[in-house]
């Protein structure tokens, strides 16, 4: 019991944190069809605004606030920057432009910043531990689980129950038919880079909660476990993102749970192999996205 209970603690603090950065990513591309490979750079944006910050004596909650305002910001940039000048020209200058404005990021961070490790502020609650049933778990698990419950809530509310929502949904389905219809296709395209910098920051501050510091390339990781969760559960599902982020997290938290020690280094390759026979049973992935009209 002990053990089931450990293991399911990790899948969902690890899952809850994979969805929403899988999340982040599939909502940009539901919409344009391409892949912001810029995003783990909004997660190093939001660490570097709380090292930036943190000799400021604000409150925490205040400091991780600004992070996500930052994160935000520099998504609508993304958009501005590199994807809205080029996004009618081909696909291959927007993911030119993608990297280009990803790797522009990350060389300011190492001119004005530094390339080594930096100590980000952390509030004493994410070094405490809980007891649950016997169960001894960092308090920062319960913190992500419940941090991605709610968010996870209130994105369904806000895709379902809102007009912005709604309109992105028509947007992912047939961009075109829902500009005809009066969609404003810059708003809808702005609004989802906001909504993916948003969950970029959350997730920033809870994936450097984890490890407590911060470097020019932080981003890579969640990127790629972005990637790969968006393409397990479906390039173009949202619910799809959600259930690829939590089965990476199973397959990654069962991995370090049964392998050996000396077998642990390889655990990505085991990661990758399951996915690709997941891939090879269900190519398209788990869920299929809405039925598309062309993009203009």
């Amino acid at each position: 019991m002990t053990f089931t209970i450990q293991f399911i603690i990790d899948v969902l603090s690890l899952g809850g944190a994979y969805a929403l950065m899988a999340l982040g990513l599939v909502i940009v591309y539901g919409i344009l069809r391409l892949v912001n490979f810029a995003y783990g750079e909004l997660i190093m944006v939001a660490g570097y605004t709380m090292y930036m910050v943190g000799g400021t004596g604000l409150p925490w909650l205040v400091m991780a606030l600004i992070a996500v305002i930052m994160a935000i910001t520099a998504g609508i940039a993304t958009d501005y920057v590199a994807f809205r000048p080029v996004r009618d020209k081909s696909v291959t200058a927007v993911l030119i432009t993608s990297f280009a404005f990803s790797a522009l990021l990350q060389n300011a961070a190492l001119l004005f910043i530094s390339p080594r490790p930096r100590t980000v502020p952390l509030p004493e609650i994410f070094s405490q531990t809980v007891q649950i049933a016997g169960v001894i778990t960092p308090l920062r698990n319960l913190i992500t689980i419940a941090a991605s419950v709610i968010l996870l809530a209130l994105f369904a509310f806000l895709m379902r129950r809102t007009v912005l929502g709604i309109a992105m949904r028509a947007a992912a389905t047939n961009f075109t038919m829902a500009r005809m219809l009066g969609v404003p296709a810059n708003l809808i395209i702005t609004s989802a880079f906001a909504i993916s910098g948003f969950l970029a920051g959350v997730v920033g501050l809870l994936w450097i909660g984890r490890i407590g510091t911060v470097v020019p390339g932080i981003g890579l990781g969640p990127l790629l476990v972005a990637f790969i969760a968006t393409v397990i559960g479906g390039m173009r599902s949202l619910p799809g993102a959600v259930i690829g982020g939590f089965l990476l997290a199973m397959i990654d938290t069962t991995l370090n749970y049964t392998l050996p020690q000396d077998l642990l280094k390889f655990r990505d390759a085991f990661t990758f192999s399951l996915v690709i026979m997941i891939l090879l049973w269900r190519p398209e992935g788990l869920m299929k996205g809405p039925a598309s009209g062309q993009r203009t």
